[in-house]
């Protein structure tokens, strides 16, 4: 048993030595700091070399205090040798001692104030990632980079803006460097993609918060994108809770068989995973293709038989596009109209070279309006302009090709003329 509690020694008699001399419990006010005795060997020890020594450090009392113990009661010098100088062995074992005693100084604590400055450091990149993310959804700009290592001089629009957000971000470069290994930056393609799909899913869960038990009508086209793949668009037009009609895209989908049967049964699994259930479907809006509006094995009959007020309406876009576009093919006079603009628009854009001269003649001829005052100025005037080609199904092009031919009038017919006289080599009416 150890005692160096003053309280027990006064009932306590210290065994004898050697020439009738034994510990003297008065040492215990000088040293009591770190001096212990004990019963079983009848020794006294240093409790902080014991505990909080260098075992590798075996001079300077650690035989006598640590080892074996002391008993040479008659020298109490030794006591103070023990004890030494600031530097000693022993001060430094007390200081380690004192240390773990000071809850300040507890590695936990040391542990935990590390733990959150990283902590804090991960919020801010978090935020600054998120932020990044948000500005290049927001704008429909791509993220990703063909290089996006350290030496690439342009690594992409999320890495870019992410770096250009810490320049001026005191915060966020701080926290770059503060803890920052490679997996904590926040900027690698996996998770980029986890960022995006946190914001797709609150918008996604915002919209099925607005339906809620409602009903809703279902829009859906499909089409080939720039990989020729087949993707089908999946629409909800429903009214909010503020009495607002909206259309929400909530879904695209790769399908590989554009047949009625298969569409179905990717409307059901997505309609499955977003929770909502065909019965809530007051209409179907769809394009002219056989396989949406087939009366019988089209995907709009195959939804009525299970929900017969899912009613389906031919979107009018659509129709009126498809009529007007016949209608002005089978009139002659209108026919022949658009077969001579078609002509003017190859021959006047037949090359690079004309191309180049209908901007710099419209320029100059901007510059001389503008001078004389016959036109305004202002944001988003008098831009540079085109010939825009009409689409097959849009009659919407057809109306801004024609109005293109109109403000540019002049300048084509300088063009015309250039080819007339010069340009016989390039490609002619035929």
């Amino acid at each position: 048993m150890v005692l160096a509690n003053l309280a027990l020694l006064i009932f306590h008699l210290f065994g004898l030595e050697i020439k009738n001399r034994r510990f003297n419990p008065e040492w215990f006010d000088e040293f009591g700091n770190w001096l212990e005795y004990s019963e079983s060997t009848h020794r006294a020890y240093c409790f902080v070399c014991f505990l909080f020594r260098d075992p590798t450090k075996k001079e300077a009392g650690y035989k006598s205090f640590v080892l074996d113990g002391w008993n040479s009661w008659h020298s109490k010098e030794r006591l103070k040798e023990h004890v030494g100088g600031v530097s000693s062995l022993h001060n430094i074992a007390k200081k380690k001692c004192e240390d773990l005693l000071h809850k300040a100084q507890h590695i936990d604590v040391a542990l935990h104030k590390q733990l959150e400055t990283s902590k804090n450091a991960y919020f801010v990149r978090l935020n600054g990632a998120i932020d990044t993310a948000r500005l290049l959804l927001k704008q429909g700009l791509p993220f990703r980079g063909h290089d996006e290592s350290n030496i690439s001089y342009n690594r992409g629009n999320y890495r870019e803006v992410y770096d250009c957000l810490a320049k001026h971000d005191a915060a966020l470069a701080k926290a770059l460097t503060v803890d920052a290994a490679d997996n904590s930056l926040l900027v690698s393609p996996d998770i980029q993609k986890d960022i995006i799909k946190c914001f797709a899913d609150e918008i996604l869960h915002s919209i099925l918060e607005d339906i809620g038990q409602d009903v809703f009508c279902l829009l859906v086209d499909e089409s080939r994108d720039v990989s020729y793949k087949e993707q089908m668009a999946v629409v909800l037009r429903y009214v909010d809770k503020s009495g607002v009609v909206k259309e929400s895209f909530v879904g695209i989908v790769h399908v590989k068989d554009t047949t009625a049967a298969n569409l179905k049964s990717y409307i059901d699994s997505l309609f499955a995973k977003l929770k909502l259930s065909l019965k809530q479907v007051r209409g179907q809006g769809y394009d002219g293709a056989s396989n949406m509006r087939g009366a019988f094995n089209g995907l709009q009959s195959l939804i009525m038989r299970e929900n017969s007020s899912a009613y389906y309406v031919h979107c009018f876009a659509h129709q009126l596009q498809l009529v007007v576009v016949a209608v002005a093919r089978k009139h002659t006079g209108i026919a022949e109209f658009f077969n001579k603009i078609s002509t003017l628009l190859n021959v006047v854009g037949g090359s690079a070279k004309r191309r180049d001269m209908i901007r710099d003649i419209n320029l100059n001829e901007v510059s001389k309006a503008m001078g004389c005052g016959l036109l305004n100025t202002g944001t988003g005037l008098n831009q540079e302009q085109c010939l825009q080609r009409p689409g097959d199904t849009r009659w919407s092009s057809h109306y801004k090709s024609l109005r293109s031919l109109v403000n540019l009038f002049q300048t084509i017919i300088k063009v015309l003329e250039y080819v007339e006289k010069e340009d016989k080599d390039g490609p002619q009416q035929p």
